[in-house]
């Protein structure tokens, strides 16, 4: 039996410590980075359209170019962090972000504009690479899931009231205070983070040669290893999903003739922010296999249910098994992620997280709306829920080979 005396139980309290100052003001420094993209991405396709009336292919870049930007400034990122203080990294993207959001206003033609939402990808790309990084770096081991699942709220939280404060200002007051709006949220950030003195230090570099106690040399960080492949692949699929969401609910809102299809992400939120805390202790506790395979069946049901909504009620039940479903999923693919490698890597597999998610949506959005040019978006959804399907099976496939590979060990 051992026994801890008051001074290393008063230790061990603090290294378990997950709401310290740092942890909140980067969860609402996260918050108001996703909102200035929120709050501009569903109002920027209608302004495009109206403004410089381009054709379909042409308003869909505005969305595509900004993920492939981001995704592309994250891959390039990853070694650069190695290099350069992630500090510079972050307040560099910050102000690029900035710049580019308070231009679109300004700019005269369709080119200006894809031109800026590429500048506003690298930026966002920069700042969303950092941010997670440092928060990981806080959140004591034990309680990983739990922190990310608390700190995914600042995403879901943007997702849910972005477009509606972007909408309304835009409906109110035009395009340009929307922008001015957008700038705000993240110039913000800056302050914020320096008066409270939130971001923490930049951890001593291990050298290769170093060896642990082990006794075995450690070996340099890489992009992508087999133990965090698997959970990046599940997250694509969850991402493949929400693409058809946001790409396509409102069109077939539209054709079922119902007018409220809005509120699928109003009630998707309610239960996103239930569940995300809730199942980040479940990850902790229990391990993926508790809270994936139950989550993957509540959006499969979700997305079935949604492709014969025609009534208020079904599209209720329909948003909120799909909240409870991608609510869980992210923060425990995230944390899954972040628990397989050493902390070193943690840009480097934050990155690969969030371009997983762009990945998923930008191909959800072209592969799944060529099924429904054909089909019609009901039978569009049917095919959505059968991805999920594809994600359990992946899933324990995967588990069952991970197992085979340490049984043979």
């Amino acid at each position: 039996m051992f026994i801890i005396n008051s001074q290393t139980s008063a230790k061990l309290g603090q290294s378990e410590k997950l709401w310290s100052k740092s942890f909140i003001v980067l969860t609402a420094s996260y918050l108001l980075l996703f909102l200035s993209l929120q709050m501009l991405l569903s109002p920027f396709p209608a302004y495009v359209k109206d403004r410089f009336h381009p054709g379909d292919f042409t308003v869909s870049l505005v969305t595509s170019l900004f993920a492939l930007a981001a995704i592309g400034t994250r891959l390039a990122i990853v070694p650069v962090l190695r290099r350069v203080h992630r500090n510079v990294v972050l307040f560099v993207g910050l102000l690029i972000a900035a710049v580019a959001t308070i231009l679109y206003g300004l700019a005269g033609s369709i080119g200006a504009v894809l031109a800026l939402r590429v500048l506003f990808g690298i930026g966002f790309g920069m700042a969303s690479t950092v941010m997670p990084t440092l928060v990981s770096q806080i959140i004591p081991k034990l309680r990983l899931g739990e922190g990310i699942g608390y700190f995914g709220l600042s995403t879901s939280m943007a997702m849910s009231f972005g477009p509606m404060i972007g909408l309304s200002v835009m409906d109110g007051l035009g395009f340009k205070p929307l922008t001015v709006l957008g700038t705000l949220s993240v110039v913000l950030i800056v302050p914020l983070l320096l008066l409270t003195r939130s971001v923490p230090p930049q951890p001593a570099k291990t050298p290769v040669h170093h060896l642990e106690h082990t006794g075995e040399p450690v070996k340099p960080p890489r992009y992508i290893n087999r133990k965090i492949a698997l959970p990046a692949l599940l997250n694509t699929l969850l991402s493949l999903t929400y693409g058809s969401l946001l790409g396509f609910l409102a069109l077939y809102g539209k054709e079922i003739h119902l007018g409220q299809i809005g509120l699928f992400f109003l009630f998707n939120a309610i239960t996103v922010l239930i569940i995300r805390p809730i199942s980040g202790r479940l990850f902790d506790s229990k391990g993926p296999v508790a809270v994936l395979i139950p989550s993957g069946v509540a959006v499969f049901g979700s997305l079935l249910l949604l492709s014969y909504v025609h009534s208020l009620p079904l599209l209720v039940v329909s948003a909120l098994l799909y909240g409870l479903g991608f609510g869980a999923i992210q923060p425990a693919t995230q944390a899954w992620m972040l628990r397989e490698s050493p902390s070193t890597s943690h840009g480097a597999v934050n990155s690969l997280y969030y371009n997983s998610i762009d990945l998923g949506v930008a191909a959800g959005s072209m592969l799944l709306g060529i099924v429904a040019s054909h089909t019609g978006y009901a039978v569009m959804y049917r095919w959505a829920s059968c991805i999920m399907l594809l994600f359990l099976v992946v899933f324990l496939v995967g588990r069952m080979l991970s197992a085979g590979r340490q049984s043979a060990k």
